[in-house]
């Protein structure tokens, strides 16, 4: 670790004392030098709507300046420690040092202006030019589970775009939003940019959420998070992105490199205490190699439980009476889970790990925490199928480890998702480890896919007939 976690932590009290006491800066000088916070919804949304006006007459080099300013406002390592820490320390979810890699990454990895290809027809009618360009004003929805990472990659993107973007953050993650928003609206105004690109309400709600929706000068909704909020955007009337939950299957065939398979499956589901929506959440292996599969997986940090009854009160333990995860639970560690449970283990522990059947509600639900069912299948194509059912057609994420070709075609085509991993841990599929950009917002119910700066803008055409055909 770069910086004393001592350090850190007195850090981060320090800036919760300074947020709770309203002393990082009051509310008026936060207007007068727009550093994004508002006190009401409508004038959050009144200022975003200034900024935009501003960012449209700027030029391209300037867009790029200004995502560049973000990369660089993250990347510094006081910063990205300070969010990373403070973004654990309020919800309670997820690790300290995957929430570091996860907001390099999305500093780093977000594309800019460079994704805004622009495409032209010639002919001996004249010259069409077709653009991507900005929506306006962009209200953005963000997770408790990925607050910061998802503030920054959503930023990058819409910026470059040439939009300006209101967030509504969950409320457990205010502080944090807060922040950040704070933090990169300061930078920008040094940098020159147009006073509040970024902007948030204070104090986060479904009111607020809902008058943000509605509002007519909100161009474009982006909900990344859970189903009840993606239908909430989708049924606006607006034109709406929805980053959907999924419930990512990993198959295992006999043709797999089974040691490697183990520990990269263990990997990605710990990746981040199994928050985030990429991450492997249940496993389908071919009988003939489960046991060596489930022995290497204890090898990289896997529990095993054996016992029914065990396994029944894991369950009794960790999910509400309607079969969902306790809000309590979600993006714990393994060893946390194991110590309510009344179990001690070694902190080397990452993963709880059991044999269930294909039913079984592990299998069936997301959630969100390092317990990995594993279903053993007498061959591949079962496993595929499983591995369907148990997706619920998301069409998410999909894993699969595997040297079969046919097979690896197979499942592709089968569950059709958004990402699908050969051979890798989860999060190669977001540019860590794998190649390709990185999006916090994986727009699988609403078919954008991986979003970039495109995504959150409109094709336009401009026609010149008769001229500029110079072949």
């Amino acid at each position: 670790m770069d910086m004393d976690l001592k350090a850190i932590e007195q850090m981060v009290e320090q800036v919760l004392r300074e947020i709770q006491s309203e002393q990082i800066v009051n509310v008026t000088e936060q207007r007068k030098e727009g550093y994004g916070l508002f006190s009401t919804i409508d004038e959050a949304i009144e200022a975003s709507e200034k900024a935009q006006k501003k960012l449209l007459y700027t030029g391209m080099a300037d867009r790029q300046k200004y995502v560049d300013v973000i990369r660089k406002t993250v990347l510094n390592k006081e910063n990205l420690e300070l969010i990373s820490k403070l973004a654990v320390e309020e919800t309670e979810i997820g690790c300290y040092e995957h929430k570091l890699i996860k907001n390099r990454l999305a500093a780093e990895k977000t594309p800019g202006t460079e994704d805004l290809i622009s495409e032209a027809v010639t002919g001996d009618n004249g010259l069409t030019l077709i653009e991507y360009c900005p929506f306006g004003v962009i209200g953005a929805i963000t997770p408790t589970t990925n607050p910061t990472e998802t503030i920054i990659n959503n930023s990058i993107s819409m910026i470059a775009g040439g939009n300006t973007v209101l967030f509504s953050p969950h409320p457990r993650a205010k502080k944090v939003s807060r922040l950040l928003v704070k933090m990169l609206n300061k930078a920008l105004i040094e940098a020159g940019a147009p006073s509040n690109l970024i902007a948030m309400v204070e104090e986060p709600s479904l009111e607020n959420t809902e008058k943000m929706i509605s509002n007519p000068k909100v161009r474009l909704l982006v909900a990344t998070g859970g189903p009840s909020i993606v239908k909430k955007v989708l049924s606006s009337g607006k034109k709406a992105i929805g980053a959907g939950a999924g419930n990512p299957p990993v198959v295992v065939d006999e043709t797999a490199d089974i040691k490697k398979a183990a520990k990269d499956i263990v990997d990605g589901c710990s990746f981040d205490n199994n928050v985030p929506c990429i991450a492997e959440k249940e496993v389908f292996a071919v009988d003939s190699i489960c046991d060596h599969l489930i022995q290497y997986m204890k090898d990289n940090g896997a529990y095993l439980m054996t016992g029914k009854q065990q396994i029944e009160e894991l369950k009794a333990l960790v999910t509400t009476e309607k079969g969902g995860p306790k809000t309590s639970f979600v993006g714990k560690s393994a060893v946390y889970i194991m110590d309510k449970f009344g179990v001690k283990v070694p902190d080397s522990v990452r993963v709880i790990i059991m044999e269930v059947p294909k039913d079984d509600l592990f299998v069936q639900e997301e959630m969100m925490m390092p317990i990995l069912p594993i279903v053993r299948v007498s061959d591949v194509d079962t496993a595929i199928e499983y591995a369907y059912e148990a997706e619920q057609g998301n069409r998410h994420t999909a894993i699969m480890h595997s040297q079969n070709v046919e097979k690896l075609s197979k499942m592709a085509k089968v569950l059709e998702t958004t990402i699908f991993v050969k051979n890798a841990p989860s999060f190669a599929g977001i540019g860590a480890g794998g190649e390709g950009h990185t999006t916090f917002t994986i727009a699988g119910p609403t078919g954008e896919g991986l979003t970039s700066a495109r995504s959150f803008c409109r094709k336009r055409k401009c026609v010149l007939a008769d001229a500029f055909s110079i072949r």
